[in-house]
């Protein structure tokens, strides 16, 4: 057998020693290759799912096609002033089926850029608050389609005691949208 020297001895363990290192820091740049490609296959299959359900409503969507709001969300009428009638027709007999008095309606002043296609109304009614709950639901979820703008409420002030359902004073912008009808 070789008899190594003391120096040499050491230059063969650091050698080996070397190799186990390069060996470690090989092993380790190939376990975070792997875990990156891991990484990578896992964010692509949830891309290609985000992709199929996007497609898939994208599909629906198409099939069932842009559909418009029906003709009956729209106030039906020639003119912007003869819709506007409708408009306060339709909310006078709401407010009526409600048992509410409906004290004014008027068209609100233009302070924003309205659009020539909305209908816009101020009305002002006295209702209980059980009343104003069933008119503003039938006036949100009814047709033609209204929106409420802004509600402002308040007690009516004839200072008599607390009644269970007291009359309010009650003030809403609303507006609808017409389609000029050409018939």
């Amino acid at each position: 057998m070789l008899k190594l020297s003391r120096e040499q001895a050491f230059a063969v363990g650091g050698f080996c020693g070397l190799l186990i290192i390069c060996a470690l820091v090989v092993a380790g740049a190939l376990q975070t290759r792997a875990e990156a490609l891991g990484k990578l296959a896992e964010g692509r299959d949830r891309l290609e799912n985000l992709e199929a359900r996007t497609r898939s409503v994208a599909d629906r969507r198409r099939r069932i096609g842009n559909s418009a709001a029906p003709a009956l969300a729209f106030l039906d009428a020639p003119t912007s002033g003869l819709a506007t009638a409708q408009f306060q027709a339709y909310l006078s007999q709401i407010v009526t089926d409600q048992q509410a008095v409906l004290v004014s309606s008027g068209i609100p002043s233009n302070d924003r850029d309205d659009k020539s296609d909305a209908i816009r109304l101020q009305i002002a009614l006295n209702a209980t608050l059980p009343a104003l709950q069933v008119l503003l639901y039938r006036l949100e979820s009814g047709a033609p389609y209204v929106f409420v703008d802004a509600l402002l409420m308040q007690p009516s002030g004839s200072g008599e005691r607390a009644v269970a359902d007291p009359i309010l004073k009650v003030n809403l912008t609303l507006h609808a949208f017409w389609r000029r009808r050409t018939s």
